[in-house]
């Protein structure tokens, strides 16, 4: 019974039709995967099919192909979604047929759709490349012969024929390593946990090679440039004289294309599976994405190790199809993946009371390092970073790194161009009054431009803007572009877009502009201006930044110009130290705030002493004279303290101590009896801040002083009435105006103000 519940003849009978005329199958594409791949851990013969003329063939006409190739299924009506399964079941058979007539009882055969109704995917075993090229070759045609009535055993024998007489062909090219090799993929961070697991391979006196977008490095030196996240990189780290460890990042594209470039690997890493390339060779939704990913991880051996990102559900799910040990990484250590990972006799990593920590079986904890001690943390600013930094170090320990090696290349390792060319690179450029901070970062998607603003939003002083260079690669989606330019928009102060010419793929610049506005647009933001290049955006974004903002440009394809500029201005590649500083002042705070801290604990003149003594230390430090100036200034010894405030306000004391500090220099001239001085400071303050109750009463304290109460007591009505959101104040709010504006009139002339 057919599914629209006609009668279908018993499978055994023969079906006597006339030849139907339809569409013949097509074949799309052929290629030869030469290591584990989306189908198989071994290599594969991937045929992508078209086959219109079997989803709309008559029903008879197709159960009559099933017959013919002894199959048992239900066809279903033409463009159902039973006869699109079944698509895939006749080519799946049809490939098992040519095999018996070539001699081949079993071969592995695996089918997914396509994109579209008519789509098929098919994916054989090969052995010798000959053979399975004209597999590949002949099955669009071995389909349509059948579909139009022509016989399958005639018809398989003679491709088993050709396949037989075609000259063989080489074996497959994917290596078996010799030595320990780890794998490393996921949509961010794979290039960085590279380069980490190779310092720390190297730092443990390894001689180690690594594959990655940039190209293949022998023990710290390029030896051949070039996007190597492929086979071909597997094979130039492998063929590394003496080699003792393989790291190979391990892309998407790669994967697709050629499947992976060895047979096994020691420890596998996939960091995370987010949008990217969505839309290309097949693969359209985060699952499917998921799926290539997962590869790398199908043949860990099973004395190694499977390290996941607990955090990310898709990710972690892979653990479950891998032979290897599993080690999950999270940097919430409540995370149930770790857990998972111990119950099941594998590890955890994450991070402990800012240590990071392993996990094992037994509830044993292991410290590695503080986060503060490990600059590609950027000071625990870079949560993406804390993630690879932890992949990595899971990593490592899994390819039997002495611990201690570890923890020196996690000390050593700084994000800088010479270690991490292009992942977060950070810059100090002199501007006008001050100096600005420029990142330099692959940011291609989504994640990657959340995870640049979020460091440079961190980096940025109190007061200070965030500039991005926005651009990507043409091999994005429309929506993904959208998405960026939304990100951009609602997230970065000042906007530009930076066109990378020779990442256009197909796209225009209007097309890149259009998309982009269409984000920024959702942001609430107008126009972008648009730059030609890369360093064209960045000249323009220096000419605009002041002391304490941050640029940050997507860059792809001028780095290097980029980096070359930067020196040409001055500019200096920050180090670990200069990070921290950055960190702690954007978050309003000194490097030495502990010390500062332990001030607010003294009073007198013990706080006074000990604030000289700061003082000293840092002598030209805008922080230290506000600290001393306030010691002073509890102390009662307000002429000491008023041109400290000053010295401090006018040597760029940052937010929020600089209006702490006109605040309290306003109230030491009030008591030194410098009243206009006082209430001039005062009135620009409760301008700027007319919410500040404390400016309120400074100012009302010193205009009391100065002989002025009917203004005082007007503006602390105004004031009072401003904060009050009780039923008495909204009842008589008209009245205690009209009384507060009768106060201002009769005091003498010059001497009311607006209110606070």
């Amino acid at each position: 019974m057919s599914d629209t519940g006609t009668t279908e003849p018993p499978a055994t009978e023969s079906v006597v039709t006339e030849p139907v005329v339809t569409e013949p199958v097509v074949t799309e594409e052929v290629r030869l995967l030469e290591g584990p791949n989306l189908y198989f851990t071994r290599p594969a013969v991937k045929v992508m099919l078209s086959m219109p003329g079997y989803l709309e063939a008559p029903t008879t006409s197709v159960k009559a192909v099933a017959d013919a190739l002894g199959m048992r299924a239900r066809v279903g009506e033409p463009g159902s979604v039973q006869r699109r399964a079944f698509l895939g079941r006749v080519a799946q058979q049809s490939i098992r047929t040519i095999a018996r007539a070539a001699g081949t009882s079993r071969v592995g055969v695996r089918v997914r759709a396509g994109a579209a109704p008519e789509d098929v995917v098919v994916a054989a075993v090969w052995r010798r490349r000959g053979r399975a090229w004209v597999l590949g070759e002949s099955l669009a045609g071995f389909l349509t012969d059948v579909l139009a009535g022509g016989e399958p055993a005639a018809l398989a024998t003679a491709i088993a024929n050709e396949m037989m007489s075609a000259r063989a062909g080489s074996r497959p090219s994917a290596i078996t390593p010799k030595v320990p090799v780890a794998s490393i993929t996921g949509t961010n961070g794979k290039t960085t946990t590279t380069r980490l697991l190779a310092h720390m391979c190297m730092t443990a006196g390894k001689t180690t090679a690594w594959s990655s977008t940039d190209g293949v490095v022998v023990m710290g030196q390029m030896v051949e440039p070039g996007d190597y996240s492929g086979p071909a990189g597997a094979r130039g780290v492998l063929e590394t004289p003496d080699l003792e460890i393989g790291v190979l990042e391990t892309a998407r594209g790669g994967l697709l294309l050629k499947g992976m470039g060895v047979t096994h690997n020691d420890v596998s890493v996939v960091t995370n599976v987010s949008a990217d390339h969505l839309g290309l060779q097949g693969i359209d939704t985060l699952d499917q994405l998921a799926e290539v990913k997962a590869i790398v991880t199908t043949v860990t051996k099973p004395d190694g190790w499977t390290v996941l990102n607990g955090e990310d559900p898709r990710v972690w799910a892979m653990h479950g199809r891998s032979s290897g040990r599993p080690w999950a990484f999270a940097l919430d250590p409540t995370t149930p993946a770790l857990r998972a990972a111990v119950d099941a006799g594998g590890r955890g990593i994450t991070v402990s009371d800012g240590d990071i920590t392993v996990l094992e079986p037994g509830g044993a904890t292991v410290k590695i390092a503080p986060l503060t001690d490990v600059p590609a943390t950027l000071s625990g600013l870079s949560v993406h970073n804390i993630a690879n930094v932890l992949a990595a170090t899971a990593a490592g320990l899994g390819l039997g790194l002495p611990r201690a090696a570890v923890q020196e290349a996690l000390r050593t390792f700084n994000p800088d161009d010479r270690l991490n060319p292009g992942r977060m690179n950070i810059y100090s450029l002199p501007v006008s009054g001050g100096t600005a901070s420029v990142i330099l970062d692959l940011a291609h998607n989504e994640a990657g431009l959340a995870a640049l603003l979020d460091v440079a939003r961190g980096l940025a002083a109190p007061g200070g803007r965030v500039f991005l260079a926005l651009g990507t690669a043409g091999d994005r989606t429309d929506d993904i572009l959208a998405a960026l330019g939304q990100i951009a928009g609602q997230r970065a102060d000042h906007v530009v877009i930076a066109h990378k010419e020779h990442y256009l793929r197909g796209r225009t610049l209007a097309e890149f502009e259009a998309h982009f506005g269409a984000g920024l647009a959702l942001a609430g933001v107008g126009e972008a201006p648009s730059h030609p290049t890369e360093l064209a955006a960045l000249v323009s974004l220096a000419e605009h930044a002041a002391d304490g903002d941050v640029i940050a440009i997507m860059t792809h394809e001028q780095r290097t110009a980029a980096v070359e500029w930067l020196a040409g201005q001055g500019a200096t590649p920050d180090g670990a130290a200069d990070i921290r500083r950055k960190v702690v002042r954007a978050q309003g705070k000194h490097e030495r705030e502990n010390a500062f801290d332990a001030l607010a604990v003294l009073s007198g003149e013990a706080q006074v002493t000990e604030a000289t003594a700061l003082r000293a230390e840092m002598p030209g430090d805008a922080r230290a004279a506000y600290e001393l100036a306030g010691a002073l200034d509890a102390a009662g010894r307000e002429a000491e303290a008023v041109p400290l405030y000053e010295g401090a306000l006018a040597g760029g004391l940052p937010e929020p101590h600089r209006h702490r500090a006109r605040i309290q220099l306003a109230s030491s001239l009030r008591n030194l009896d410098r009243h206009a001085e006082a209430i001039a400071l005062l009135d620009t303050l409760a301008t700027e801040r007319p919410e500040s109750a404390a400016v309120a009463a400074f100012r009302a304290l010193a205009r009391l002083d100065a002989g002025q109460p009917d203004a005082v007591v007007a503006d602390l009505i105004d004031a009072l009435l401003a904060r009050a959101t009780d039923d008495d104040a909204n009842l008589y709010r008209a009245a205690l105006t009209r009384y507060a504006d009768a106060l201002r009139a009769r005091a003498p002339q010059g001497t009311s103000a607006s209110s606070s």
